[in-house]
């Protein structure tokens, strides 16, 4: 790959600009479905972006008490870890040109690390209300962050491989994986749905207990950045879930024959096509429930994903050894 296309791939297609639309897309999909599902009409399809505008044009305010090292850096941060995670998913074909064996752990790394950013960004804003924010960031992320590791281990056990493309290209020649894992798929959305912090799981920012909690000090284009570093990462779990469990960009018709353009055109809509299937599975969870307390939601987390996500894998494991794959 040369380096003019390595340029094209990370900057416009399917890099920055790609992922910087279709991530404003996707806020507008899963609010007019959230709306729709309460009977209301819902935003216009450019709200988002003409909300991210808005966010821009107004005034950046930094607290006398943050430490504006830490306040400032991370929301710059959090958007660029998510943004380099979304490179090395296929979203055309079985094959990213980014990808290598082991992609899987460096996405894992760069998906959790904006989490772990917001608890330093609650814990140095000065406020006591962003400090409640970030113990509660913390003790989430230790629940649900263990069983979407954990889930995300049954087909790397399955293929042998700690590669994404390697694991599409499982699928394409055996059995999508949620056939094989059902459970593993179920908890990954829920574990999905607790990363992005959405009801039942918006427990760290909490407007109407905590006032934003982590985002409660932000302003201007910082808390324009990180609620779009928020709307890429939904983009980005989903992606991950569809690559891992719904096979990616393949389809179940062999279109080996068709040439290389058609192939690619085809493998992206079929990966809008999931990834959007996806935000419609949590924008029904997110109508669907209510907020729950922090101490139910640790409960919750150790008491059934974890052991659902371990079930999985011994379910898995036991197939791998009675049958072959």
């Amino acid at each position: 790959m040369s380096i003019l296309s390595q340029l094209f791939y990370v900057i416009f297609f399917p890099g920055m600009l790609f992922l910087l639309f279709y991530s404003f897309f996707v806020e507008w999909f899963d609010r007019k479905l959230y709306a729709r599902m309460q009977n209301r009409v819902g935003p216009p399809i450019f709200q988002p972006f003409a909300d991210f505008i808005k966010l821009l044009s107004k005034e950046d305010i930094i607290p006398k008490k943050a430490k504006k090292m830490f306040f400032n850096s991370i929301p710059i941060i959090s958007f660029a870890a998510v943004m380099t995670a979304f490179l090395y998913i296929p979203i055309y074909s079985s094959q990213s040109p980014l990808g290598f064996q082991g992609d899987i752990l460096l996405i894992l790394y760069l998906t959790a690390l904006p989490t772990l950013l917001l608890f330093l960004a609650g814990w140095y804003s000065g406020n006591l209300f962003s400090a409640v924010g970030a113990y509660r960031e913390l003790s989430q992320f230790f629940v649900y962050e263990v069983a979407f590791f954990l889930v995300i281990l049954g087909p790397v056990i399955l293929v042998d491989s700690w590669s994404i493309s390697d694991i599409i290209r499982y699928q394409q020649n055996n059995l999508w994986m949620f056939l094989l894992e059902p459970i593993g798929l179920i908890v990954a959305l829920i574990c999905l749905e607790a990363k992005l912090e959405r009801v039942p799981f918006d427990i760290p920012k909490a407007e109407t207990e905590i006032v934003g909690g982590t985002y409660a000090e932000y302003s201007g284009k910082k808390l324009a950045l990180l609620r779009l570093t928020t709307n890429i990462s939904m983009v980005v779990g989903a992606s991950l879930i569809s690559a891992l469990f719904l096979g990616g960009p393949i389809v179940l018709i062999n279109i080996q024959s068709f040439p290389l353009v058609i192939r690619n055109i085809i493998g992206l809509i079929v990966f809008f096509l999931k990834t959007l299937f996806i935000i419609f599975i949590l924008s029904i969870i997110r109508t669907a429930f209510a907020r729950i307390r922090i101490d139910q939601m640790t409960t919750f987390g150790w008491k059934w994903l974890g052991l659902l996500s371990l079930l999985q894998i011994g379910i898995l494991i036991i197939m791998k050894t009675l049958l072959v794959f």
